[in-house]
């Protein structure tokens, strides 16, 4: 083998990345191999409330525009040989706009040691939360919501509120707020601890009292319910809405950089110190994500939350 060809071989070798032979200390920064991505990404999608539950929309940059279609022509009886009569269909186009998502863990210097697909497959479970709490709670509750929209907001902005306990009657009521906008409820976001007041909410009258809520499928009226761990949703709120006007995209891979000194002020120790890197012999992975939400109408969505207790 002439030396030419070995040296076309050598670097046709190192070219290669295989996750699978390379060490994180060699491999500090990048977009996440792409095996590990999708699960990380499959498991961010199988989890957040958003993602289950709105529609999906392909995107391959930070904004995409699109057109709705708001209000459509109408139909009109026609009879033989005359002119079908038409009618204006009203399109509005609207953009949907990504921001960017970051995690940062801290972990044992000893990581840098696995293989980069080891680590994030060790890394994964926190990655993954971390991602779908945080986008769930800017897109839900407008939380650190770095959007435009929220589904809070849009309750808000519409007067969809409606206060009082999870009971069957307020269940119904909170649905029939959407009706009177012609929107009609497809699902619900509620949480864990909602489970006591759903199970003892009834509809109908006299002895023909019949429960609103099946706990084994985990439905409300008949519609299917997801719940949100969030410490930030009151317990006794109910948020339901035509889920097919909330929007979301993922334009691009997830990143990640090592960093192996520093202070990372947001994350504390038992002490309530910030975690120093150095002094700890620790590093840090920071991962980020972009990702898109967008709520095309506020009256598609209403919410049952717990009556204001007057102040003493």
């Amino acid at each position: 083998m002439t030396r030419k060809n070995y040296l076309k071989l050598n670097l046709q070798h190192f070219a290669t990345f295989d996750p699978d032979n390379v060490m994180m200390s060699d491999s500090k920064d990048g977009v996440i191999p792409k095996s590990q991505g999708t699960l990380i990404m499959n498991d961010v999608m199988q989890n957040s409330k958003i993602m289950q539950l709105g529609v999906y929309e392909e995107m391959d940059k930070q904004e995409k525009e699109f057109d709705y279609f708001a209000e459509g022509p109408g139909a009109y009886w026609v009879n033989e040989g005359e002119r079908i009569q038409t009618s204006k269909a009203k399109w509005l186009k609207i953009k949907m706009s990504s921001k960017k998502l970051g995690v940062i863990l801290p972990v044992s210097r000893e990581f840098l040691q696995y293989s980069v697909s080891n680590f994030f497959e060790q890394m994964r479970p926190k990655i993954s939360e971390a991602f779908y709490k945080k986008f769930d709670e800017a897109g839900i509750l407008n939380i650190s919501n770095p959007f435009t929209q929220s589904i809070e907001q849009s309750v808000v902005a519409a007067g969809h509120v409606l206060e009082g306990d999870i009971t069957g009657e307020n269940i119904l009521q909170v649905g029939d707020l959407l009706l009177e906008d012609d929107f009609e409820a497809n699902a619900f976001i509620s949480k864990n601890q909602n489970a006591t007041a759903l199970r003892q909410a009834t509809i109908g009258e006299g002895n023909l009292q019949q429960p609103i809520y099946d706990r084994a499928n985990n439905r409300i009226d008949g519609l299917p319910a997801v719940n949100l761990k969030s410490s930030n949703l009151k317990k006794g709120t109910l948020y339901t809405g035509d889920f097919d006007q909330l929007h979301y995209g993922i334009p691009f891979d997830i990143s990640y950089k090592i960093a192996e000194e520093g202070t990372i002020s947001t994350i504390t120790d038992e002490a309530g110190e910030p975690i120093n890197l150095f002094e700890r012999e620790m590093v840090a992975l920071r991962a980020t994500m972009d990702v898109a939400v967008m709520i095309v109408k506020d009256d598609a969505f209403a919410k049952l939350t717990p009556a204001t207790q007057p102040e003493a």
